[in-house]
């Protein structure tokens, strides 16, 4: 093991504190506080910027100082990964274990409005994740402007639900379909683009259609957004209190006393089955031709095409499924929400998409579940920190991607092994 360089620990040290120094000092030093009479005063707080830059000296000085030792202890696989291939052979227990867990979660002690609440939005982003894994994690395509898609479904919901009077089951595939060809438009001109240059063109079409929706008025109510969307029944049985004349409410059919958890219990299940069936449609779809030819094209488009491997037709094949799903997910969040509005699909919702993608490990299912938690309700856990949950949140995030720069679950068995049978990807 070599010695420890104690001047070039300290080295670091020091810059990481004075680099602490100059941040801290705007972030944490001066809050702004109302001085009364409409004005506003500075509240001076040194001893937090004090805090925190010895917090990050010292940490800094204990990674330079384990270096030597992290660096003589390199095992050929990693803790973590030895774990993962522990629990593989128990991956499928595992799933069902968590798919049970989920179908009884809204009815544990601790599960109140909130808990399902935060639930349900995990699952859409679980959804949106699985969705865009399709394009970034099998197929390769860097995407920037999934949100897009999203947007679609669910004015394609709104627009179809308010003025044709649609019922949820039939403006749902509409809305993918509509989605899908969307998709498809985006993927003919960047069919010749790879890297830098498709995000970019893809986050221009993710900002054009946020534009169209904030400037056509007379159909998206531009800014005003669109409410009064229709909310979705249980087999044609609303949960009002007080339904229409003639028509029978869901605790009247039930002999229920009237409560407001019914609804949201049936939106967590109905995002839950949604959630369940992208995620079957992407594992089986994955050991067809076509979704060994995403992982082909992913790997050497060069190659895949010199393998008879049509490049066109597959980008495009996985821009519309993937939008498909995205679609989907819209519809449920505008029935959800009663309300949409281009505010709900700025560019950070793209961002938090495929940071789960590719925190979770690019092509992994279980990754995305795991990221999910992480980025959606790890946030609302901490959100007593107040000014300071964002920074926690940020730092985590640094952390796991020094900890694991491919993502959670970056190692996964082959879809397909030869003469062995399918693998088991996780």
């Amino acid at each position: 093991m070599q010695p420890i360089d104690w001047p070039g620990a300290l080295r670091e040290s020091v810059i990481a504190g004075v680099v602490t120094l100059a941040l801290a000092v705007p972030i944490l030093g001066m809050e702004t506080v109302d001085a009364g009479g409409g004005t506003l005063g500075i509240n001076q707080r040194w001893w937090l910027v004090g805090v925190a830059v010895l917090v990050v000296f010292l940490g800094r000085m204990a990674m330079a100082l384990t270096r030597p030792a992290r660096q003589a202890y390199r095992p050929e696989v990693p803790l973590f990964d030895q774990a993962i291939d522990y629990i593989t052979p128990y991956g499928k227990f595992l799933a069902a274990a968590g798919i049970i867990f989920a179908f009884v979660m809204p009815f544990m002690p601790f599960a109140n409005r909130y808990v399902v609440d935060v639930a349900t939005l995990m699952l859409i982003y679980v959804m949106l994740g699985w969705g865009l894994n399709i394009v970034v994690g099998l197929a390769g395509l860097l995407d920037l402007g999934y949100v897009a898609f999203y947007a679609v479904g669910s004015y394609s919901y709104a627009l179809l639900a308010i003025h044709f009077d649609l019922s949820f089951w039939v403006c749902l595939p509409l809305a993918g379909a509509l989605s899908a060809f969307f998709g498809v438009l985006l993927g003919f001109p960047v069919l010749r683009l790879r890297g830098d240059y498709l995000a970019i063109v893809t986050l221009g079409f993710g900002e054009m259609v946020r534009l169209i929706l904030i400037n056509w008025y007379d159909v998206t109510k531009g800014p005003d957004g669109l409410s009064g969307i229709p909310r979705p029944s249980f087999f044609g049985l609303p949960f009002k209190r007080r339904p229409p004349e003639g028509v029978e409410s869901f605790h009247q059919f039930f002999d229920m006393d009237y409560s407001s958890m019914h609804r949201i219990i049936f939106l967590y299940f109905l995002i839950l089955i949604l959630a369940l069936i992208t995620n079957f449609f992407t594992v089986r779809i994955r050991r067809l031709p076509v979704g060994r030819a995403w992982e082909a094209l992913r790997e050497d488009e060069t190659a895949s095409r010199s393998l008879g491997i049509n490049p066109t037709n597959t980008k495009l094949t996985a821009f519309a499924i993937g939008a498909m799903f995205a679609g989907f997910a819209g519809s449920f969040f505008a029935t959800r929400q009663g309300f949409v509005s281009p505010e709900s699909f700025v560019f950070i919702e793209s961002a938090v998409i495929l940071a789960i993608v590719v925190l979770g490990g690019m092509g992994s299912q279980i990754g995305v579940v795991i990221a999910a938690f992480f980025l959606i309700v790890v946030p609302e856990l901490i959100r007593e920190l107040e000014l300071y949950r964002m920074l926690a949140f940020g730092a985590g995030m640094v952390l796991i991607m020094i900890w694991r720069p491919r993502g959670l679950i970056s190692r996964r068995s082959p879809t397909v092994l030869l003469g062995r049978g399918n693998g088991a990807e996780l």
